[in-house]
């Protein structure tokens, strides 16, 4: 992920989905037409609306997050001896699968290779890798695989465009502290280690869901990545296999998703999300705590009811939300991110009705809250109301209201610029969802 300290640096929603990103194809002066495949990939990834983000590397041991690289500008050689002690004993692929499918989450994303050149999964392209540098000597992306297969969990694979330690990659914004000889770099050679190691992934994995890239704000805008080839190489080894790149710009030819970081689609609060909000399926994602990678004096979780409000605010603004974590250099998820995990998953067993499946509701969202919507129900949901009643800029006929929860009848009344819900009390529940039947 980026760092703060670089900041300033159905067939009709297949049909507008496929025209939106033609439109972003010929705007690039590239073209790309999505298999049918792949277009029920992007229909699926929409309905789960929730996933968990785990990014994991020979960084834990630091417990200073995954840019203790760049931020205390170790030299490569001397981090690179982490791996030697690397053992996360505690690793149980079973355990984390079992945690994250019980959240409600439907899908795993999880660091492959970060910006550190460290590479999770036994890779053939380079020895700086789990299975040879560390005495671990396991492949727990293949471990992971295995187990989120086995329990129906989708899986996706985070994968860094920059490195920090290869001579190879070209000398970028970042990594100028790592003891690189000046002038570094050869592209052709780091653009076929990167395709080499994507094939592996795709190759012995089994099905994967998406590829999700990061680092491209690590060069000047008019570099050239080579993005049309590789992501043509992505979708020729899995068809279904969607891209996303968090290079927040724009989606490219060949992308088949758009992400956020730490912003909803269409805000700028962190800074990083200026761009314009495409018609692909969307993504944003957040930290549990503050940081991504595990960061020992980070207790700063934010609350269940903090998370639960983020996921329904992505799916009001029809996104899904990927939720961090960062694992501990044991191999375990840290007890507090287990505690949300849970918390989350209490509330999505009796409202994840409400957000699975559906897309942005006809109701934009408000400060009070936000509207999802699933074939002819459209559900309102209340998230911060100082009152009994609610007026709705709603144009469609409504037919019936109830609260969610119980299915107790909602009084309400309508005339031709919207519908005037008049609750039975002040909404203080986490979220207070009423149900409408419209026509």
């Amino acid at each position: 992920m980026k760092n703060k300290l670089i900041q300033k640096i159905g067939l009709s929603a297949a049909l507008l989905l496929l025209a939106g990103n033609s439109a972003f194809a010929q705007a690039s002066g590239q073209t790309y037409t999505p298999t049918t495949e792949n277009m029920k990939a992007r229909q699926e990834f929409q309905d789960n609306k929730f996933g968990i983000f785990l990014h994991w590397g020979i960084y834990s041991m630091t417990a200073q997050g995954e840019w203790y690289m760049q931020t205390h500008n170790i030299h490569h050689d001397e981090y690179a001896k982490l791996a030697s002690g690397f053992y996360p004993s505690r690793f149980n692929a079973a355990e984390w699968v079992s945690a994250i499918k019980a959240s409600g989450a439907k899908y795993i994303c999880i660091t492959s290779r970060h910006h550190d050149s460290f590479s999770m999964f036994d890779t053939k392209e380079s020895d700086f890798n789990i299975v040879d540098a560390t005495p671990f000597k396991r492949d727990v992306l293949k471990e992971l695989a295995e187990e989120c297969h086995k329990q129906g969990i989708k899986l996706h694979f985070y994968y860094s465009h920059l490195d920090w330690t290869r001579d190879d990659y070209p000398q970028g914004n970042t990594g100028r502290g790592t003891g690189r000889p000046k002038g570094h770099g050869d592209w052709k050679s780091y653009y076929k280690f990167m395709n080499n190691q994507l094939t592996e992934l795709l190759t012995n994995y089994g099905p994967i869901g998406a590829i999700w890239f990061d680092g491209l704000w690590d060069q000047p805008a008019d570099f050239d990545w080579q993005l049309e080839e590789q992501y043509a190489l992505i979708h020729k080894l899995q068809p279904a296999c969607m891209v996303g790149n968090n290079h927040h710009r724009t989606p490219y030819a060949g992308e088949d998703f758009q992400l956020f970081e730490r912003d909803l689609p269409g805000e700028n609060k962190a800074g990083l999300s200026g761009q314009d909000v495409s018609a692909l399926p969307l993504e944003t994602c957040e930290t549990m705590n503050g940081m991504w990678g595990y960061k020992i004096e980070d207790q700063n979780y934010k609350t269940p009811k903090a998370l639960i409000h983020y996921l329904v605010n992505a799916a009001g603004k029809n996104a899904n939300l990927l939720m961090n974590i960062g694992p501990q250099p044991n191999g375990e998820l840290p007890a507090t991110a287990i505690d949300r995990l849970k918390k989350v998953g209490e509330w999505m067993n009796q409202y994840g009705e409400t957000i699975y499946g559906t897309r942005g509701g006809d109701v934009a969202p408000h400060p009070w809250g936000v509207s999802t919507r699933k074939g002819d129900r459209l559900f309102i949901h209340i998230l911060d109301l100082q009152d009994n009643a609610l007026y709705l800029p709603l144009k469609a006929k409504v037919k019936k209201a109830i609260q969610f929860s119980d299915k107790a009848p909602i009084s309400f009344t309508q005339d031709k610029e919207g519908v005037l819900l008049k609750l039975p009390k002040v909404p203080d529940d986490i979220d207070y969802v009423i149900e409408l039947i419209i026509k």
